[in-house]
């Protein structure tokens, strides 16, 4: 395989196209743990009938990890999004329509949404009080068992010359509650300064789903925590803010 056309780089990972191959190398010091579950959880959503590249093959180059999946040939709907201002609404319903189309499927077999926040809460730099508000909140939280992508924003998804929309990086897969990915999906925007878009996206998917705004925004503070034990310091400080408010207003 030859490794000299770069896609994209991540932190602590470098993405190569290679012919018709996608190939994302982890760092040396990556857990071979964490590649293994992302290609599992790949494999995984594979079997929901769900359009996302397939996984080919976890090898090792040059000492490092890597996962070699389909390549998607398209834009993603990030880019268009930035071509295209004025089609914005029409992207944001097929982004909306995305994610709900994901969240129909069950995936029995993936990591529990709730334990995974349960344990990114504790990892925290958060006060013992406001953890504790956290945790007893997530217990308090409906269990579902949807599939949520875990970051779903528009640079996640390949849109096909011929109109095909693609899932891609399922890392964070977890099964659990629609509106707490939801809610992930809408710090994203918040996080990247796109409030116009945060404020349209969650209009519409309330409003696609029938979900109650205010259902969506009980889960922000929880999310938020739950996420800022990944990221830059910016990063950080922008969840954590969001993560120390009791009550969403």
């Amino acid at each position: 395989m030859q490794l000299d056309n770069v896609i994209a780089v991540r932190k602590a990972k470098t993405i190569y196209r290679s012919e018709d191959k996608c190939v994302k190398v982890f760092d040396a010091d990556y857990s071979k743990a964490d590649v293994l579950n992302e290609a599992l959880n790949q494999a995984r959503i594979e079997e929901t009938g769900l359009n996302i590249p397939k996984v080919l093959a976890v090898t090792m180059i040059d000492g490092k990890w890597a996962i070699v999946s389909e390549y998607i040939e398209g834009k993603t709907l990030s880019q268009l999004m930035k071509e295209n201002p004025d089609k914005l609404d029409e992207y944001m319903e097929l982004f909306v329509d995305l994610q709900l189309q994901v969240q129909s499927k069950t995936c029995p077999l993936l990591n529990k949404l709730k334990d995974k926040m349960n344990r990114k809460i504790s990892q925290t730099q958060l006060s013992a009080t406001t953890r504790y508000d956290l945790h007893t909140r997530l217990e308090g939280m409906p269990k579902h068992n949807k599939v949520c992508h875990g970051d779903f924003n528009p640079s996640n998804v390949i849109i096909r010359e011929d109109g095909t929309p693609f899932v891609i990086d399922w890392s964070h897969a977890t099964q659990g509650n629609a509106s707490a990915d939801a809610a992930r999906t809408y710090l994203l925007f918040s996080l990247h300064g796109e409030d116009d878009k945060a404020k349209k996206y969650l209009d519409l998917f309330c409003a696609k789903s029938d979900t109650a705004k205010q259902y969506v925004q009980k889960w922000m503070p929880i999310v938020a925590a739950s996420q800022s034990v990944k990221g830059n310091e910016q990063e950080r400080e922008f969840l954590l803010k969001w993560a120390d408010v009791v009550d969403y207003e």
